[in-house]
């Protein structure tokens, strides 16, 4: 988060451009160049983003924004991370661990399958690695994240979300279908069995019955598909929670932008140009 701000100086040409000027217009034109200020930090932010981070999503980087513009009554802007609305998480919490490290705050999937039972204390989750079969098809974005409306089927087929949910779990008659044909649809009957699949959980402090083999498993969603379920492919895998250690430094973004130095720059040339305007 950095905020930025300006202190007006100068002698002999600059002040007689300011002395010209109305206390409204001279605050105007330092707000403007203010407002350049964030935009430049915000551009900064972003490239650090694409340099640290491997393949950052779109969603992360658009989060950076100019959180508050300067205006004549405000010589404040405000470039941070914000929270766009919608169903992804709030940027300042993930982008929180990287600046100060630490521990990840738990996914709104990881509270629901927690407090279902299914994810251990001290654990959270991550998609599986190339010594796991790599992600399950069609499960992820190609960015290192996983789809939301794929999620979003294995928790309800886990019975994970909660009564008061916004979202349903799955019935058992839609359970079924799944293990028969994949999708759930009775459209693609003609796929035979070997297209369906069965999630279940493995490594877990309470184990259910029936997952066939879960004690030999790696602590995670598992997959059970192909002819009688022999083909087993990790979903999402449950690691120890990581302790991250800081990637990305506002400090040093604020240097590399150089606003400190360029903004009293701006401000001097808006100032002239407002003063020129008026018949300086």
């Amino acid at each position: 988060m950095f905020h930025i701000t300006a202190r007006v100086q100068g002698k002999d040409k600059f002040e007689r451009a300011m002395a010209t000027l109305t206390g409204p217009q001279l605050q105007q034109a330092m707000a403007e160049a203010i407002n350049m200020g964030a935009g430049r930090v915000k551009n900064v932010m972003r490239q650090e983003m694409q340099s640290v981070f491997d393949r950052p999503t779109p969603y992360a980087l658009n989060a950076v924004q100019t959180h508050k513009k300067a205006t004549a009554t405000d010589l404040n802007a405000m470039v941070a991370p914000t929270y766009m609305g919608g169903k992804g998480v709030d940027p300042q919490k993930f982008l929180a661990a990287q600046e100060e490290g630490g521990r990840r705050a738990d996914k709104r999937s990881e509270v629901l399958l927690r407090r279902a039972g299914l994810l251990p204390s001290g654990y959270q989750t991550a998609i599986p690695g190339d010594e796991w079969g790599g992600p399950f098809p069609g499960s992820h974005d190609g960015r290192g994240n996983l789809r939301g409306s794929f999620l979003a089927s294995v928790i309800s087929y886990l019975q994970a979300y909660e009564a008061s949910g916004r979202r349903k779990n799955t019935s058992e008659k839609r359970k079924a279908l799944i293990n028969l044909h994949g999708s759930g649809s009775k459209r693609e009957k003609s796929a035979g069995p070997v297209r369906g699949y069965r999630f279940f959980v493995a490594g877990t402090p309470r184990p259910a019955a029936g997952r066939p083999r879960g004690k030999r498993l790696r602590p995670g969603i598992w997959a059970a598909m192909g002819s009688r379920g022999k083909d087993l492919r990790a979903v999402l895998m449950f690691v120890e929670t990581p302790k991250y250690t800081p990637r990305i430094s506002v400090e040093q973004v604020r240097l590399r932008s150089g606003v400190d130095e360029l903004v009293p720059k701006w401000i001097r040339g808006r100032v002239y140009e407002a003063a020129k305007r008026v018949g300086l």
